[in-house]
């Protein structure tokens, strides 16, 4: 039986920023802002990508969805490298692809219906006009639950969880098999958090497309997420099954991501913090292990070699020279 190839893969993907300065705008540095990451997504599946802000996650989303430039690296979708592909070329794989923005309001036209926004995507692509539109926008207004007689309201009248629910609508107009959700929840109340989640849920259950799913909050990775990659100043660190990286985590920074994470239970055991100060900057990163300025494990190889990310177990990829899957590090 042979396996079912990735919907999505990308290989060493890089997107580097030139920083200019002086009267001629010369370039005086580069922000690494993506260094070199890889990762693959099955269909139907659902890849939590997280770490601290200014790592990389969101750059990584974009560039994904080729709304960033990449600088290197392969995007493959559906075995196909749409990296090097030109903005003509690339249009028929943008409906296979749909992002939802962390700002509902901030990512709706204000001077558009909600139904006109819903419908646009199928406009732009010549899928439907008139009443067959209308018709669609309504049963995708169903979906994501919100009201038919809704579609005539604009953005204003609605609350945050249902403009997010909008946007949900309208990243499914076009029949993806990619969403990327950039912090989808985190501008949301607790109690919508949850119900926008589940629904995130629901309709990946119904109709089997993919999510690349960033977020902060940990406890909603876990909800959602099938595996889990933790980025560090632009690269991966650790990727695993969720269960396994939730209840191993191998690499120190992954150890202090969860030991940061509150407990209610005030008699529960829980990690000791292990890093302090802030990320270093992608301006000039730190040679070796980017994360050695912060790893109280931090040996003289970490300082000069950048390790790879390396098997240390089923599925369980971990990028540290003193966890090569022999054993984990000690709390």
């Amino acid at each position: 039986m042979t396996e079912q190839r990735p919907l999505l893969e990308v290989t060493d993907l890089v997107k580097h920023y030139a920083v200019r300065g002086g009267i001629l705008r010369r370039q005086v540095g580069t922000v690494h802002a993506v260094d070199g990451v890889s990762f693959s997504l099955g269909a139907g599946e659902t890849l939590g990508l997280v770490g601290e802000s200014g790592c990389g996650k969101s750059t990584v989303a974009r560039t994904v969805l080729r709304l960033v430039e990449p600088t290197s690296g392969a995007i493959r979708l559906d075995g196909e490298d749409i990296a090097p592909l030109s903005k003509t070329a690339l249009r028929p794989y943008r409906r296979s692809m749909q992002i939802v923005f962390q700002d509902p309001f901030a990512s709706l036209n204000p001077r558009m219906t909600a139904g006109d926004i819903v419908g646009e995507p199928l406009i732009v692509h010549g899928l439907a006009t008139g009443q067959k539109k209308r018709d669609r926008v309504a049963e995708l207004f169903q979906q994501v639950g919100l009201r038919a007689d809704q579609m005539k309201n604009y953005p204003h009248q609605f609350s945050g969880g249902q403009r997010q629910r909008i946007c949900i609508a309208r990243a499914l107009s076009l029949g993806p098999r990619l969403i990327v959700c950039d912090e989808p929840v985190s501008a949301l109340d607790v109690s919508i958090q949850a119900q926008v989640i589940n629904l995130l849920i629901d309709l990946q259950r119904q109709q089997n497309f993919s999510y690349l799913f960033i977020a902060h909050d940990l406890a909603v990775v876990a909800h959602i997420s099938h595996r889990v990659a933790v980025m560090y100043l632009g690269r991966i660190v650790e990727i695993s099954d969720k269960h396994a990286l939730f209840a191993n985590p191998r690499h120190p920074y992954t150890q202090a991501l969860l030991a940061s994470v509150p407990i209610a239970d005030p008699k529960a055991k829980r990690l000791a913090p292990m890093i302090d100060g802030d990320v270093p900057s992608p301006i000039n990163p730190p040679p070796g292990c980017a994360f050695h300025t912060r790893c109280r494990y931090a040996i003289d190889r970490c300082r000069t070699e950048r390790p790879a990310l390396k098997e240390a177990g089923t599925g369980h990829q971990v990028a540290c020279w003193l966890n090569d899957g022999t054993g984990r590090l000690d709390q």
